[in-house]
């Protein structure tokens, strides 16, 4: 049932006549009368008894008509609601995101949120070490993986695929890994957080896992340099969709071994308490869902979709 539909049926009843109704919601009379059709299809009875002169409402469309009114008149007033809550969303929010994801994704769609809320301001902080909110003086961190502190709140935001990738210079000059054991015989740029290098990267076949231990002359604790090497064809690169998205949709970068699962990652907004869980970070991690399930779908209609088991927890 579309709301749309509603209103043309409380329309048609008002003026008593489908042409005019029609006029005041930019249809033509057919669309109107489809439309109305439509809704007595859904519904399951006749609503109006119509002949070339006159419409009247049957005794079930006069049951109907109090209702639909009710329920436009609860519908207006929850917009009414929303747009004054949009109205009073103010003040700073302090936000923390990884480097790569908040520098190539992130800053663009910020602009646009501020857009909408221009009463809001935001502080961002870029860096790809996990400390504690309090530590960090932040009202949000936007973190890939599990949530460390059981007494945080943590929004999930998006599932992002993750992928061994390499730019096609590389690839030229070095050839391309049939399967992840021959990665061992290739330069791979390395992410190290917290003194750790990631240099086992894991990978899964018909329920088979395998664990190659790769190595490279590159490592850095910035997952946004690990992505230059990448781009620049210094190596090959364990990064997550979201972060290769534009490399890979604009052809400077190419996804390898793509038969092979590697485990997503889960994307969360997460908050230290409920108590900071504000109308402005509602209003923030809905549109993060938003723009991030648009990419997702973006890559799904390329090829690059998630697993069918891989949904949000």
């Amino acid at each position: 049932m579309q709301v749309q539909d509603l209103k043309l049926f409380q329309q048609i009843v008002r003026t008593g006549n489908i042409s005019m109704a029609a006029r005041q919601f930019d249809l033509t009379p057919a669309a109107a009368s489809a439309a109305l059709k439509r809704l007595e299809q859904h519904l399951g009875a006749t609503l109006l008894v119509r002949s070339t002169r006159s419409l009247k409402l049957t005794p079930a469309g006069e049951h109907f008509l109090q209702h639909c009114q009710n329920a436009l008149q609860a519908l207006a007033l929850g917009e009414q609601a929303l747009r004054q809550l949009d109205s009073h969303i103010s003040g700073e929010l302090r936000l923390t995101a990884p480097s790569d994801l908040g520098r190539n994704v992130l800053l663009p769609w910020l602009d646009e949120f501020q857009t909408l809320y221009p009463a809001l301001s935001l502080r961002l902080e870029l860096g790809d070490k996990v400390a504690g909110l309090y530590r960090e003086q932040v009202d949000l961190a936007l973190r890939y993986g599990a949530v460390a502190d059981s007494s945080h709140v943590a929004f999930a935001i998006a599932k992002a695929p993750r992928w061994v990738c390499a730019a096609p210079a590389y690839l030229q000059q070095f050839g391309e890994p049939a399967d992840p054991m021959q990665l061992s015989q290739h330069n791979c740029v390395l992410y190290q957080i917290d003194e750790r290098a990631y240099d086992k990267w894991l990978f899964s076949k018909d329920g088979a896992e395998q664990a190659v231990n790769v190595s490279g002359n590159r490592v850095s604790n910035d997952a946004d340099a690990v992505r230059r090497w990448i781009v620049s064809g210094r190596g090959i690169g364990l990064k997550s969709a979201f972060d290769m998205a534009a490399d890979v949709l604009e052809g400077r970068v190419q996804v390898l071994l793509s038969q092979y699962q590697i485990k997503a990652l889960q994307l969360n907004l997460i908050c230290a308490s409920r108590a900071q869980v504000t109308p402005a970070v509602l209003m923030l991690r809905d549109f993060l869902r938003q723009k991030f399930a648009l990419l997702s779908q973006r890559l799904a209609d390329q090829g690059f979709g998630l697993p069918a088991d891989e949904a949000l927890e």
